[in-house]
């Protein structure tokens, strides 16, 4: 799968642009601050309908400019599709396919796939559980879209609780409230049915992604056996999860079965879930344990160390999907400033035979001889090729 075309109007630094693009490598070459990254965060916004850099779509619109237009020539294999989002901060986003009537921008999902390396990768191993949580849910939209809809469901249900749970617990002098705990059940049950669908889904990403990520790791930071690197989920529910569930080569997770789990543990933490206001069992508590040898990563790895193992996730998410629906388009910005040797190496030997590769970089000289391509310039608003 490759862009042919891409035209940003009104997105971020760009007032417009409209790029030829084809197979094999292109580069962006400009100083920091151009809107290079910006083109790269539109190609991957049309996949994962969000931005690996910001939170909400506000920022992505143009100042004093009410919406973002981005447009794609999509091929795939001898079939072409033109996809086009409309980005409306503060109102219903809409798309089109093939210049259709307007649909959902859900509905896009899928039809770009992409797999991006950038510096904030690093925070894949030294952030927070949430930025390894939300790894795992995008490479899960992007190799089933309907799961776009589960995250949906299981944060709206989230929300509610939460919101019951802060405004309820015991009335004055000391009685239960009997209507807040009869919702609680009904938020229970939504909360439980959409959050097995995540988890088992999550499980079993998780089963495919370790053995991908593990030798991912070797290949970037060469054989040692006192510092393998294992990619293990860690559930709130701990040992109520089934044996087998999330390990490679074990079961497929079974959402009926992680429905009536949860449920479970929902009822077990009522108590203290109203005490303290929040939901303190449930897929948003859960972690992406990374480990070197019986260490954990976050703490205890190198520098060099994390970069090795951020890199390996991204090599193992580039070998999941490429394996079921072709070579996702890969995304690498400014990545090999960051890297030693070694890494720069590893990561353009898989990127050099990439169906598509979209690179940018502060000057020529960071970019792999293996990645020179068709050349583009950034600077002074304007986007020009060599």
């Amino acid at each position: 799968m490759y862009l042919r075309r891409l035209q940003v109007t009104d997105f971020r630094s760009w007032p417009h642009v409209d790029l030829d693009l084809g197979t094999g490598p292109t580069v962006f070459v400009g100083q920091n601050g151009r809107g290079k990254t910006n083109l790269l965060e539109a190609v991957g916004y049309l996949a994962m309908l969000g931005s690996h850099r910001v939170a909400s779509d506000a920022p992505l619109v143009r100042h004093d400019c009410e919406r973002a237009l981005l447009r794609a020539a999509v091929v795939n294999g001898d079939r072409e599709m033109t996809v086009e989002l409309e980005i409306s901060p503060g109102k219903t986003n809409r798309a089109r396919v093939n210049r259709g009537q307007p649909t959902r921008p859900r509905d896009i999902l899928g039809i770009v796939r992409t797999v991006l390396f950038a510096p904030e990768d690093l925070s894949l191993v030294k952030g927070d559980p949430s930025e390894r949580r939300r790894f795992l849910d995008d490479l899960l939209v992007q190799r089933a879209p309907r799961f776009a809809g589960v995250r949906s469901d299981y944060e709206k249900a989230l929300r509610q609780r939460n919101a019951l749970l802060k405004t309820s617990g015991k009335r004055k002098g000391g009685r239960e409230d009997p209507y807040a705990e009869s919702t609680l059940d009904v938020w229970d049950t939504q909360l439980a049915e959409a959050g097995a669908q995540l988890l088992a889904g999550r499980l079993d990403l998780v089963a495919e992604l370790a053995p991908h990520a593990t030798a991912a790791y070797e290949g970037i930071a060469g054989q040692n056996p006192d510092r393998q690197a294992h990619v293990v989920y860690r559930s709130s529910i701990g040992d109520a999860i089934p044996d087998g569930y999330g390990t490679p080569g074990g079961k497929q997770a079974e959402p009926d079965t992680l429905t009536e789990v949860l449920l479970d543990a929902l009822r077990e933490s009522r108590h203290a879930d109203l005490e303290r206001g929040v939901s303190l069992v449930g897929p948003h508590r859960d972690e992406l344990a990374l480990n070197l040898g019986d260490a954990p990563a976050r703490g205890y790895a190198s520098h060099g160390e994390s970069w090795s193992f951020a890199l390996a996730l991204r090599l193992g998410s580039y070998e999941l999907l490429r394996a079921e629906w072709g070579d996702p388009v890969l995304l690498l910005d400014d990545v090999f400033a960051e890297l030693d040797q070694r890494r720069r190496a590893r990561l353009a030997e898989v990127a050099v035979n990439a169906e598509q590769v979209l690179v940018t970089a502060a000057v020529d000289e960071d970019v792999p001889d293996e990645l020179s391509g068709v050349r583009y310039r950034v600077a002074d608003g304007e986007v020009s090729r060599e």
